[in-house]
Formats: C-alpha cells, structure tokens, sequence
C-alpha cells in the first residue's frame, strides 16, 4: 500500500502530462474522419457556400457545447487583439486553404498546405530552444516526406507553373495556421476562446456569402456534408486543438499531426472498403519513425540546455 502511494503521484503526473497529446489525436482524428465521411458530398459547394454552412454549423456546436459544458448561455469574448488573432487563424486559414485547392491540383494543393506540420515543429524548436537545431529540421523534414508520400499515392507529382496561385496560396496556409497554433498559447487567454473564434469567422462566412450571392440551395447531401465539416472538422476539432496546443509540448504536436493524412486514407478503407496502398505503409512508416526520432532528440538537446 506504501508502494501504491508514492507511486501514485507520480502515475498522476504522467497522465496528465499525456492528456494534451490525446488531445491533439483527437482533433487529428476529426480532421482525417472527413474524407470518410462526406466522401464527394461537398464537391458542388463553392467556396463561399463551403464556409457559410460549415462555420454556422461549427459556431452553433461549440455554442451549445459550451452552454451543457459551463451552464451558461454566455460567451467569453477575448479582448481586441486576441479576436483579431482568432480570425486570421480560424477564418483566414480556412478561406485560403479551399481557395488553394481551389485552384492547384488537390495532391500538389493538399502536400503544400501540409506544410503547418513542418513549421510547427521549426517554430517551436527555435522557440524552446531558443536556436535552430538541425537534427529537429531533419526529423520534421522525415515526416513531411511520410506526408507528401501518403498525399502523392506513389503517383508522379507535377508542379505545374499554371496552377502557381494556387502553390503559393496553399504555402501560405502552412504559415498562418503553424503560427496561429504556435502563437495561440502566447496569448494566455484565461478562458477558451474557440468558440467565440468561431463566431467570429461565422459571421465573417455570412458576409462573404451574402457579398457572392445569389446562390442555389444546395443537395441534401452537400449540406449534411457541410455540416458535419462544420461540428466534427472544425467545431470539435478546434476545441481539442486549443487545449493540445495550450498544455502540450508544440514539437510533439507538430510531429503528430503529420499522421492526418494516413489515418484519413485509413479511415477511408475502413469504412469504404478500400484497400490500403504501400506508399500509406511507407509514409506512415516515415512519419511515426520521425516522430519517435524527433521526441527523442528533443529530450536531448533539452537536457544538453539545462
């Protein structure tokens, strides 16, 4: 009993020094159920129509998620220059990450934009470090190349200068959704504020939907699409990102985030019936590979500071 006791304290500790990277699988898993689940369903959608139904949706769980979680129908706004961030981070990203697949080829579109991934990991070393550690590049740029390799399907890739706008739209959102993420802990909001992030990017969602209308109601099926995008991809997924990233270790979350596409192609076989190729194996292989190696040297050049 003795035993138990000491050990005890210690067990505590460790789980809750766990809890930010469930936290973070959660929402990766909430962004891979997408293909799964909407399949085409949101292939008629514009744009603009895309944001207005899934962000309504998403503003409307978080909403209702907060009043059954907090008991009360009140939002918590955070001041000035945190709601600005929140917008750019939230709506900003959004807008740009289906303008770029908009106009790229979604592979090429899709392997650019992965690249949050990789500069979460750059920016946190540097900012936990306080330098920029090779070997931390190196392993970032292994997980990446598992990415790419689950994104690519082993096909050839072709980078094509027509499709430019699009690369550089989708590079683009590698920066403002890595710094969003990094930045967010910076601001040491006293209470969540995803919900009224979204909110805001709701609103912002009606005003470009009403500036590009008219539009045609769409298909039962795009609109459920649409909004389980809204609750699951996004509503949920922002309220698990925002305690992973708040609590936990960025390097570690940006390592674990390189497994959104896999699982994605993964849940896709799952539930589909599909079978899985070997460049999933690979990459998945490459990306858990570059994780355990990145934990590691991190732990290293931690203890190499102190």
């Amino acid at each position: 009993m003795l035993l138990i006791s000491a050990m005890s304290p210690k067990i505590n500790k460790e789980a809750t020094m766990i809890i930010p990277y469930l936290y973070a699988l959660g929402a990766i898993l909430c962004w891979a159920s997408l293909p799964a689940a909407t399949g085409s369903g949101l292939a008629e959608l514009s744009t603009e129509e895309l944001m207005f139904f899934s962000f309504t949706a998403a503003a409307i769980y978080l909403y209702l998620q907060d009043v059954l979680l907090k008991r009360t129908p009140k939002v918590f706004l955070p001041r000035a220059p945190a709601s600005l961030f929140g917008l750019t981070g939230i709506f900003v990203y959004h807008y740009v990450y289906y303008l770029a697949l908009e106009r790229a080829p979604l592979a090429e579109g899709a392997i650019l934009a992965t690249t949050w991934s990789l500069w979460i990991v750059v920016f946190s070393s540097i900012l936990r470090l306080k330098r920029l550690a090779p070997s931390m590049i190196g392993a970032a740029l292994l997980g990446f190349a598992g990415a790419a390799l689950v994104i690519g399907g082993g096909k050839e890739l072709t980078f094509q200068s027509t499709h430019m706008s699009g690369y550089l739209l989708a590079l683009c959102c590698g920066l403002i959704w890595s710094s969003f993420s990094v930045g967010l802990p910076y601001l040491k909001i006293q209470k969540e504020p995803m919900t009224a992030f979204t909110i805001y990017a709701a609103i912002a969602s009606a005003i470009l939907y009403l500036f590009t209308a008219p539009h045609e109601m769409p298909s039962p099926k795009a609109l459920l699409s649409a909004i389980y995008l809204g609750c699951v991809p996004l509503g949920l997924s922002f309220f698990l990102w925002n305690r992973a990233v708040t609590r936990g270790n960025m390097v570690i979350i940006g390592f674990l985030s390189y497994l959104t596409p896999p699982l994605a192609v993964l849940l896709v076989a799952l539930v589909h019936g599909e079978k899985i190729g070997s460049s999933v194996l690979w990459g998945m292989s490459l990306i858990i590979g570059a994780s355990l190696l990145g934990r590691v040297r991190l732990n290293m050049l931690e203890k190499k500071e102190i």
